[in-house]
């Protein structure tokens, strides 16, 4: 069992910047990959990035490549996503999963653990 609580969604302009962070509970996280999903106001949830369990294997949605990165310290039982230069499009509630022993996968019914969201919103 894996209990994910997202953290660091706030208001910026566009062109800043936001840092993510996923923190789990379990002695055992080192061992699920992590997902982060992102749904704005009508739409539906869509794939942003995923990391594997290992740390060695990353994918990135092609709205977001190349702007956020994702990453993780196991020590800190902690996934991150760094976003740069964001867009007013950006804004959505931005959720973390997680899979055990998980690769890089896009789709949500792959993840079985979920945080309960934190909003980002970017003013133009």
């Amino acid at each position: 069992q894996v209990q994910l609580v997202e953290s660091g969604g706030g208001l910026v302009q566009a062109g800043g910047s936001l840092r993510l962070s996923c923190a789990a509970s379990g002695r055992t996280f080192s061992s699920y990959a992590v997902g982060w999903f992102r749904q704005a106001p009508g739409k539906e949830r869509e794939f942003v990035a995923a990391i594997s369990w290992s740390g060695r294997s990353t994918y990135y949605a092609g709205s977001v490549k190349g702007r956020f990165t994702i990453s993780r310290d196991n020590a800190k039982n902690t996934v991150y996503l760094q976003m740069n230069s964001l867009i007013p499009e950006d804004t959505a509630v931005y959720y973390c999963a997680a899979q055990y022993l998980g690769g890089t996968a896009s789709s949500e019914n792959s993840y079985h653990y979920w945080g309960q969201g934190t909003q980002v919103t970017v003013s133009s």
